[in-house]
């Protein structure tokens, strides 16, 4: 059996602005992902498609499975989410603000000095 592609799935919040990426073989992990960093509303895009899965989740605290690490603190929190359906878009919205990154070059680089004549 072929093994499942790692998808990405775009957070969406209350205004359709895609807020993080979460990667998972199913929607689902995904949404455990967001969930542990402390999401409750969750709307996964599927990027190259048109579709929001959509959970509730919560992280809830709970005792440390037996056999875990000395290291491993006695209360873990644990994600919990569960499907409330999928939306289909009819178009994708512009994400808001885009940030853009720009390389700048230094005025004069290290060749540049080198190759310079002297001139006085």
């Amino acid at each position: 059996m072929a093994e499942k592609e790692m998808k990405n799935y775009a957070l969406r919040d209350q205004n359709g602005n895609e807020v993080a990426v979460f990667t998972g073989k199913a929607p689902r992990q995904a949404a455990l992902k967001a969930a542990n960093r402390g999401h409750t509303d969750i709307k996964l895009r599927e990027k190259g498609t048109k579709n929001v899965h959509v959970f509730s989740g919560e992280r809830i605290q709970v005792a440390k499975p037996k056999g875990a690490p000395a290291w491993m603190p006695d209360k873990i929190w644990k994600p919990k989410v569960k499907k409330e359906g999928i939306i289909k878009l009819e178009s994708i919205e512009p994400t808001g603000e885009r940030i853009v990154v720009v390389k700048r070059s230094k005025a004069k680089s290290k060749k540049a000095k080198k190759g310079a004549k002297k001139t006085k």
